[in-house]
């Protein structure tokens, strides 16, 4: 799994490290409104990351299984306020 532009050592207690706990943000089929998404939180250095982008191969490329953008749980609510500034509040899953 990798999360765009992660700016945290993830290093947790006793110097080991930790994988990064990510939040589902945003689910859709729309593809500009995830490429408005992703432009949004890339802009900002909000780490995130587009799951289910590939399931195209797998279903036929018919557009039905809906992706996922995630974010590291704790720039969960920068990127709720961010989306919510933007006028995409409705499109946020609840968390």
């Amino acid at each position: 799994m990798t999360i765009k532009s992660a700016g945290r050592s993830g290093k947790g207690a006793g110097g080991r490290r930790q994988e990064p706990h990510v939040i589902e943000l945003v689910r859709t089929n729309d593809l500009v409104l995830i490429s408005v998404i992703e432009s949004l939180l890339a802009e900002e250095g909000v780490a995130h990351f587009v799951a289910d982008q590939h399931m195209s191969a797998m279903e036929g490329s018919l557009g039905f299984l809906p992706r996922r953008i995630m974010v590291d749980s704790e720039q969960e609510g920068r990127a709720r306020r961010l989306l919510a500034e933007a006028g995409l509040a409705a499109e946020l899953r609840d968390g």
